[in-house]
């Protein structure tokens, strides 16, 4: 049976399974690990990824092991408030808060869930070898070397992806690179912390402190040049005070920024962080990896050439502009020597009071992407005026509006008009403004028109 080959059974590669599935495409996810990761990495998620979530069947479950962000706050050195950036934890424009924190293994577990209740997806504990399209080399973990014929190939093996170096793609080096410590630790008590991300914005030992759920934290500690093995108490002791904390992890991390140099090679694709690394500091690493699956999977169930190599065409861009915006916020936060980060210092404490900054700040909607459709919103990601929405929606393309019925689409185009019962604030038809929305299956927009 022709099926797609997914390598890597992360986040990423399993949200791909079952996004293909959903559509009636088998695939074979190869993982050298049959068990998910143990310990936690990527900790938020907007409502943007939210949406993906919810296409994947999980939002609701995810709700219940994640907790809504309440904004931003960046601390000097002494840890005295400079600014605070506040989110409405309620919703945003798709329905779920827009910033949710969460304890990595807890998603994957979910996602691992789903994709075994999935009967089109084989999971195969192996490594890829080989990738002569069609056939997939991979060895199990017996030694024994397997092929498989493959209709495409997903490479979402991480940052030292094994698929990138078989297509002869290399990392291009956007420029950033630095040494963090990241510690992650459950406290016996509350720490009775505000509940956003915590900025320490010092350049001698800029640092990151978040809660992740019920008496679990994570600090981000950025290490000197030379520093390694350092002692992590001192560190720790602003923010715990007498609370005893039983460390679950501890790791040195390089952040870096870069892109793969091509991220198709014929039906070979690479997703997540084989395709793309970026700094931590706007959250949005696991998003990426998790857009280009619903970017590519909808593309992949069609077998159309144009679409297909509409994918890097797409969210690259869309991910260079989040990466650019990651280390400018970084840059800002923590960077910065003697006389610049005093001044940053001053510039912080104050700049946010300015008419619009704050709503700057926590804007949530990402970059449109290029070179899709026509009109102005042509790029964007609609917005979901209710949970559940894209259940009337159905998953492929659709048209709102709120007028007479359109005439002219295709006929497997669905016709959804937008009423109180779908849009009881009333937020979509706001932002429809009278006109009909043509909608892909992945919820960007492709067309506007005058209602008729």
């Amino acid at each position: 049976m022709e099926r797609v080959v997914i390598v890597g059974a992360g986040p990423v590669g399993v949200a791909a399974a079952i996004l293909l599935a959903q559509r009636g495409i088998a695939s074979l996810v190869l993982d050298r690990y049959p068990e998910p990761y143990p310990l936690p990495r990527a900790v938020h998620v907007d409502d943007e990824v939210m949406r993906i979530l919810q296409v994947l069947g999980v939002a609701e479950e995810f709700l219940q092991v994640s907790r809504p962000g309440l904004g931003l706050r960046l601390l000097d050195a002494r840890h005295r408030v400079m600014a605070t950036f506040d989110r409405d934890p309620s919703r945003g424009p798709h329905a779920y808060p827009q910033a949710n924190m969460f304890d990595q293994p807890d998603l994957e577990r979910l996602l691992r869930r789903r994709m075994a209740a999935e009967p089109l997806i084989s999971f195969v504990p192996g490594t890829v070898v080989s990738v002569d399209f069609p056939t997939v080399g991979y060895r199990l973990p017996d030694g024994t070397v397997q092929s498989v014929q493959a209709s495409a190939v997903l490479g979402c093996d991480g940052a030292n992806s094994t698929v990138r170096d078989l297509i002869g793609a290399t990392l291009v080096d956007l420029g950033f690179e630095e040494r963090w410590l990241v510690v992650d630790g459950i406290c016996e008590e509350d720490l009775r912390a505000w509940g956003g991300v915590h900025q320490v914005c010092d350049p001698r030992r800029a640092a990151t402190f978040m809660q992740l759920g019920p008496r679990r934290y994570r600090w981000e500690f950025r290490l000197l040049p030379g520093e390694t093995d350092l002692d992590v108490d001192p560190l720790l002791a602003p923010w715990l005070g007498t609370v005893p904390v039983r460390i679950v992890r501890r790791a040195e991390y390089t952040f870096r920024a870069s892109v793969a140099s091509t991220w198709q090679s014929g039906r070979v694709f690479l997703l997540g962080d084989a395709a793309h690394q970026t700094p931590p500091f706007i959250g949005q690493g696991l998003g990426a990896g998790l857009r280009d699956a619903y970017n590519l999977a909808w593309k992949l169930a069609t077998g159309d050439a144009a679409l297909l190599a509409s994918y890097e065409r797409e969210r690259l861009p869309h991910v260079r502009a989040q990466i650019r915006l990651a280390i400018v916020a970084g840059w800002a936060m923590t960077g910065g020597q003697d006389r610049a980060a005093a001044v940053r210092r001053l510039l912080l404490g104050s700049v946010w009071r300015l008419p619009g900054m704050k709503g700057l700040a926590l804007r949530s909607t990402s970059p449109a992407l290029r070179g899709v459709g026509r009109g102005r919103l042509a790029g964007t990601f609609a917005p979901q005026p209710s949970r559940g929405f894209d259940t009337v929606l159905g998953d492929g393309w659709a048209v709102l509006y709120t007028g007479a019925e359109p005439s002219g689409f295709p006929a497997e185009y669905r016709l959804v008009k937008v009423t109180d019962e779908v849009d009881p604030n009333g937020s979509l038809r706001r932002w429809m403004r009278g006109r009909q929305i043509v909608l892909r299956p992945d919820r960007v927009v492709f067309a506007t028109r005058r209602s008729q």
